[in-house]
C-alpha cells in the first residue's frame, strides 16, 4: 500500500522504496562510521547484508535497531521497565504522547517495550526537521519509522504544514494501523516541567472528522510518563539556560543538535521506566458538547498533564534536588539515605564540570540542574493533591 503523494515530503519511506535507500545509506561514509562504532564487534558487510534482508521498516527495527537498543540498555542504564498494565486493547493503534527527555531514546526505549509486551508493533515517531542535519540521518529515520515536523517553514506555510501533519497523524492511524508517538510539546523542557501544549492538540485535531473531541478520540491517545534516573544531557540544558540568559538572541546551532543527540543516547541514565495511564477515548466523550474550543483543548491538556505527573517514577535524586533546593530535609530517610545524597550530589558536581562556557556561572547552573530533577516530584505532589 503506497501513502498518498500529499504526506510524500514528511511520511516514513514505504516498504516499496527500501532496497533503493538502504543502499544509499549503506554507500554513505558518516553512517558506516556510526554503524562500525554502534556495532564494533559486527564486520559492516556483515551488518549491511542483514540489512539488504529487510522487506519492511518493522523488519529493519526488529533485526537491526532492536538489539543495538537492549545493549545500549545494558551499556548506559541500571535497567529499563514499562508499566502498560492499564492499556487494556493492544491491537487498537494507538498515539502515545509522552513528556519528553531525547529525541533518540524516547521513542526507541518505547518501541523496545512494546515489542517486549507483545505489542506486536512499534511507533510512527514525530520528528522536528531541525533534527535532521545530515542526510543520511534523514534518510535513517524516515526507514526507522519517523514522518517529519516542519519546523522550519515560514509563518504563511505552517498552517499548511500543521493541517497536512494532522491528517498524516490520522492516515496512519485509520488506515495503515500504525501506532505514533509525539512528545506533549515542541521540543523538550528544559526544566522539566513536562507540560502539554494545546497547539500540539490543535494540530492533530486538524485530521479526521466531527467534532474537536471526536477528532482526537480517533487518534485512541494515550499518556505516558517517561522517566529517567539520570538526563545525560542535563547538563547541556543548564548551560543552554545560561547562555539563554545572558544571550536572549542566543540559537543553538547544528552541532550542539548533534551533540546533545550523542549525549543523549550513550551518557548515563541509570533506571528508567515508563508508564502508560489509560486510552482517552472514555474520558473525551464524557466532555460537555458546548465547552468553547479554547477551554476544550486546555482542558484535555491539563488532564494529559495530570496523568502524566501521576505516571512519574521517583528516584532518590529527585527528592534530594527538592531537599538541596529548599535547603531542608523534608524527604531525608524516608525517600533518601546519606550515602544516596552523597552520590547525588557528586554526580551533580561532576556534570557541572562538564559545562564548557568561558565564564559559567556555577551557582545557576546548579540551580537549574537541581531544578531539572526537583520539577518532577514537585509536580506529582500537585498532581497528587489536586486528585
Amino acid at each position: 500500500m503506497s501513502t498518498p503523494k500529499e504526506f510524500d515530503e514528511i511520511r516514513p519511506y514505504d516498504p516499496e522504496e527500501l532496497p533503493e535507500v538502504l543502499e544509499e545509506l549503506i554507500a554513505d561514509p558518516e553512517f558506516r562510521a556510526v554503524a562500525e562504532k554502534m556495532l564494533p564487534d559486527t564486520p559492516y558487510e556483515e551488518a549491511c547484508a542483514r540489512l539488504r534482508l529487510c522487506r519492511t521498516n518493522l523488519e529493519v527495527q526488529q533485526t537491526f535497531f532492536y538489539p543495538l537498543l537492549k545493549k545500549l540498555i545494558r551499556q548506559c542504564s541500571d535497567g529499563f521497565r514499562m508499566d502498560c498494565t492499564r492499556l487494556t486493547d493492544k491491537s487498537l493503534p494507538h498515539t502515545f504522547i509522552t513528556n519528553h527527555r531525547d529525541i533518540v531514546t524516547d521513542p526507541a526505549f518505547l518501541s523496545i517495550g512494546l515489542l517486549d509486551a507483545g505489542f506486536g508493533n512499534t511507533v510512527e515517531i514525530a520528528i522536528g526537521d531541525n533534527l535532521l542535519i545530515r542526510p543520511w540521518i534523514k534518510r535513517l529515520v524516515r526507514v526507522d519509522k519517523a514522518f517529519i515536523v516542519q519546523r522550519s517553514a515560514g509563518m504563511r506555510q505552517m498552517l499548511e504544514s500543521s493541517t497536512r501533519l494532522g491528517r498524516y497523524m490520522h492516515y496512519a492511524i485509520s488506515t495503515k494501523g500504525e501506532n505514533i508517538w509525539i512528545a506533549q510539546r515542541q521540543g523538550r523542557a528544559k526544566d522539566a516541567d513536562d507540560r502539554t501544549q494545546e497547539a500540539v492538540l490543535k494540530m492533530m485535531a486538524m485530521g479526521g472528522e466531527g467534532s474537536t473531541a471526536g477528532r482526537l478520540r480517533q487518534l485512541h491517545l494515550v499518556p505516558i510518563a517517561l522517566s529517567y534516573e539520570y538526563d545525560p544531557c542535563d547538563y547541556l540544558k543548564a548551560q543552554e539556560m545560561q547562555q539563554k540568559r545572558d544571550n536572549p538572541d542566543y540559537r543553538k546551532t547544528p552541532q550542539d543538535d548533534l551533540t546533545n543527540m550523542q549525549t543523549g543516547i550513550f551518557g548515563k541514565k541509570g533506571r528508567i521506566c515508563f508508564r502508560m495511564a489509560e486510552c482517552l477515548d472514555e474520558w473525551l466523550d464524557t466532555l460537555p458538547e458546548n465547552l468553547a474550543r479554547t477551554e476544550l483543548l486546555a482542558t484535555i491538556a491539563a488532564r494529559i498533564d495530570r496523568d502524566i505527573h501521576l505516571g512519574y517514577t521517583l528516584y532518590p535524586g529527585n527528592y534530594i534536588a527538592a531537599d538541596l533546593l529548599d535547603e531542608s530535609n523534608r524527604f531525608a530517610g524516608l525517600h533518601y539515605t546519606p550515602e544516596e545524597k552523597e552520590r547525588f550530589t557528586s554526580y551533580v558536581q561532576e556534570q557541572l564540570q562538564k559545562v564548557t562556557l568561558p565564564q559559567p556561572d556555577y551557582k545557576f547552573l546548579r540551580q537549574q540542574l537541581l531544578t531539572m530533577y526537583a520539577n518532577p516530584l514537585r509536580n506529582q505532589l500537585k498532581a497528587l493533591k489536586e486528585n
